[in-house]
């Protein structure tokens, strides 16, 4: 059996992705070939459900990030960054399980999510389970350090979470707490891959760690930014999952924040509120009132805003040249993606 990853498999099936994107195939595989191992360790019970989600769970960015902050200049990896990189992938797809939960979400990387074939009950269980997986795995090195990374991580994650949670449909949420909660509940693991790459090459130098926990956390800072953007302008067929989710759960995100802003908070409540009665129109009316405001303008800056924080904290590090080369890459595909993302909806001269 083989993991599911097709969009990583063919990077260039879409005709339209940056032809530098550097993918670490052998890594991946020896990574794929790893998960599929180690799903065999799940009682008989969920086997299945948990193999189903781990081959689910999407381009593997984080172990890619794992990899390039621990890989020597030849690209040879040792067993313990694989092991690394499956126990932030357990974590993610953990968090994607309880996620979907939370969300109402259907449809995950084109197929029906944990929580829609088997409901909340199992999906909440088989999530726990996973986080259980990972630790398991994390105490399997030499060094208690990897514990402790992620399970501060998974707790902050959790937080965040938790966060956002309280503050659904609290139409005067700042943006600073927007900020907060995304630094918490997505880059937190952006951020701890970076930094489990450093620990299993031994890197003792502070400044290099430091730098690429800063690289980690704007990079996922600015991933979810573009996730937030996707869920109003992006395609279901494209992305391959539920959109539309956020406002349906009462969750104000970066692009409602901005349009708050300018409209002012009556006026989207009672946009919101007319919306709700026919929810299948939600999407389109309010991108639409977003450019006619000008908020995907205001997105486009934060977004790179952050992605010149990361370019910066990674030229900080002093990563080798295959991997520091790779990661610039890494952040220059995110910036072409999200461009190609606003395409339809805003003017590209706009927003470089």
């Amino acid at each position: 059996m083989s993991l599911k990853n097709s969009v990583l498999s063919d990077p260039h099936s879409t005709g339209d992705v940056s032809p530098h994107l550097r993918i670490p195939v052998e890594f991946l595989d020896a990574l794929n070939d790893f998960l599929v191992q180690h799903a065999s360790a799940f009682e008989p019970e969920i086997r299945q459900i948990a193999r189903s989600a781990i081959e689910n769970s999407g381009r593997r960015l984080r172990p890619i990030l794992v990899y390039y902050s621990g890989v020597g200049p030849d690209g040879i990896f040792s067993e313990e960054l694989v092991r690394a990189a499956a126990v932030v992938e357990m974590v993610h797809v953990a968090t994607l399980v309880h996620d979907d939960i939370l969300d109402g979400a259907e449809i995950r990387r084109k197929s029906p999510t944990i929580y829609h074939k088997h409901g909340s009950s199992v999906a909440v269980l088989l999530g726990d389970a996973l986080f259980a997986q990972a630790l398991r795995l994390a105490s399997d090195f030499p060094t208690t350090e990897v514990c402790r990374e992620v399970s501060q991580a998974t707790r902050a994650v959790c937080a965040g979470e938790t966060r956002q949670v309280h503050l659904r449909g609290d139409l005067n949420l700042e943006i600073g707490e927007y900020l907060r909660i995304i630094e918490l509940k997505t880059a937190e693991l952006f951020r701890v891959s970076c930094v489990l790459g450093t620990i299993v090459a031994k890197s003792e130098n502070t400044t290099r760690v430091q730098a690429m926990a800063g690289f980690g956390k704007h990079l996922g800072r600015a991933y979810q930014i573009f996730d937030d953007a996707a869920d109003f302008v992006g395609r279901e067929e494209t992305l391959g999952k539920t959109l539309g989710t956020d406002l349906a759960t009462g969750k104000l995100t970066l692009p409602a924040l901005l349009l708050r802003d300018q409209v002012g908070v009556d006026d989207l409540r009672a946009l919101l509120g007319k919306l709700a009665e026919s929810p299948g129109q939600v999407r389109e009316t309010v991108s639409r009132t977003m450019v006619v405001h000008d908020v995907f303008l205001e997105v486009a800056e934060f977004f790179c805003r952050e992605l010149q924080a990361a370019r910066t904290s990674l030229a900080r590090a002093s990563l080798n040249t295959f991997s520091s080369e790779a990661l610039m890459q890494l952040v220059d595909f995110l910036e072409h993606e999200f461009h190609k993302l606003l395409k339809d909806w805003v003017p590209q001269t706009m927003v470089k």
